[in-house]
């Protein structure tokens, strides 16, 4: 298995978890040294089960991050390049692997290249790294502040594959590729092509929301892309109190499956947080339970771990209330929350002792009006695991292949006799054997 098949990424918006400035700082001023801070919550990761740290954007920008002006300079709201080289060699002493944010698409305004071309127009030797349109350039879908690079040019090709190249010689493991749907697949594959030459382990996942996912990665040369499809299924299905929702798009998934692992959550820094956007708090056990079941590399959004709420606004600091501050440490937490905490680290566990999972086609047996049961099993070993949910208030039954099922976590265990497994209202059972009888 290649590194990422074991990968379990915890995910931070680092400008917001450490209380960064919302804007640039002013020229000269000297650089604030946060990202150290990021070190001492590596344990707090490693004690999750995760062995990844997902950073979101770190170089220099206007405000948000992905407005980005310098892709070779640490954002001195957060720190340095030294700092964040140090927090990669941190993490790597504890076998944690670090994945950069990527913003290839667009820039900000103030972004070099854009500002010189701007200052000289057709004379700039910057000029074929944007578009004209009209009086301006082409912008990332309306956002006037976010001027689209080029990607038909050889210079943007040169420059994404340098940046990417700069970074993981420094240590760091792979990127996120934003908005790579925005992008030309062909001009992914270049510059993926590229940096394979370099960095044959380097993992890369572009941010797809919606189109043909399997392309980016037998066109685009990606290794990966974000499954906002099962994210929506998840927590949409539980909320309707609808398991042929996520049967359904489990079907999907496995098909995805057949090519690659896409990367799966139920929370990151976009999206509403899952405790909010579930109306049922006890269907939170259901969604984890699918998160880490299936196949895939998940993720875990910094904060959902303890059950952190916050929803998500279309309006100006609407992101706000999804990318807080955090304490230093995580110690600062408290004890609220610890009973979330305890289910990642159980459902985490499952999948560590199973990591044939990363690749599992789940498999329905019992799909009707609020229970969904399924299994999944290794060809090699011959191990399997058994999930079932229910997704009402009411007690309900349902069935998998009998086999000598074990506990792992959840409420109930499938019946040794039969399968049939007696769940309460919202109960949920995950379950482990060895083998599956043919």
């Amino acid at each position: 298995m290649p590194w990422s098949d074991h990968a379990i990424w915890w995910h931070v918006y680092p400008l917001g978890f450490l209380g960064a400035e919302p804007a640039a700082l002013p020229p000269d001023s000297a650089p604030r040294h946060r990202l150290p801070v990021l070190a001492d919550w590596l344990d707090h990761l490693v004690g999750l089960g995760c062995n990844g740290l997902a950073l979101g954007p770190v170089f220099a920008s206007e405000t948000h991050g992905y407005d980005t002006v310098d892709h070779f300079r640490v954002d001195p709201r957060l720190g340095t390049e030294d700092d964040l080289v140090r927090l990669v060699e941190e993490a790597r002493s504890r076998g944690v692997h670090v994945l950069l944010d990527g913003v290839f698409n667009h820039v900000g305004r103030s972004f070099a290249p854009f500002a010189d071309v701007v200052r000289h127009g057709s004379a700039s030797s910057y000029a074929d790294w944007f578009v004209p349109e009209g009086d301006d350039f082409r912008t990332f879908e309306g956002h006037g502040h976010l001027v689209a690079l080029d990607h038909a040019s050889p210079a943007v090709v040169d420059h994404v594959t340098d940046v990417m190249d700069h970074w993981l010689a420094r240590g760091v493991s792979g990127w996120r590729l934003d908005a790579a749907y925005a992008v030309p697949q062909a001009f992914w594959r270049t510059v993926s092509d590229r940096v394979r030459a370099r960095h044959p382990e380097a993992w890369l996942c572009g941010e797809v929301i919606h189109g043909d996912y399997t392309s980016y990665v037998t066109e685009g040369g990606l290794d990966s892309v974000t499954q906002y499809e099962l994210w929506k299924a998840i927590w949409s299905s539980l909320n309707d109190v609808n398991p042929h929702e996520l049967a359904w798009s489990l079907t999907r998934h496995s098909a995805l499956l057949d090519v690659f692992a896409p990367q799966t959550f139920v929370g990151n820094h976009d999206v509403t947080r899952i405790a909010s956007r579930l109306r049922e708090p006890r269907h939170l056990a259901h969604a984890l339970t699918v998160l880490f079941t299936v196949g895939g590399v998940p993720s875990v959004y910094a904060g959902d771990e303890r059950g952190r709420q916050g929803v998500k606004e279309e309006r100006v600091g609407g992101d706000d209330a999804i990318r807080p501050a955090f304490p230093d440490s995580p110690s600062g937490l408290g004890p609220e929350g610890l009973d979330v905490q305890r289910l990642h680290q159980t459902l985490i566990g499952v999948r560590r002792r199973h990591p044939w999972l990363v690749r599992a086609r789940p498999r329905p047996h019992t799909v009707d009006d609020t229970v969904l049961a399924y299994t999944l099993h290794d060809p090699d070993s011959g191990a399997a695991v058994a999930v079932a949910l229910n997704y009402g208030g009411e007690a309900a039954t349902a069935t998998v292949p009998a086999a000598a099922w074990e506990p792992a976590a959840g409420d109930a265990t499938p019946a040794a006799g039969d399968g049939s497994v007696s769940l309460p209202p919202y109960g949920w059972c995950v379950a482990t054997a060895p083998t599956l009888p043919s």
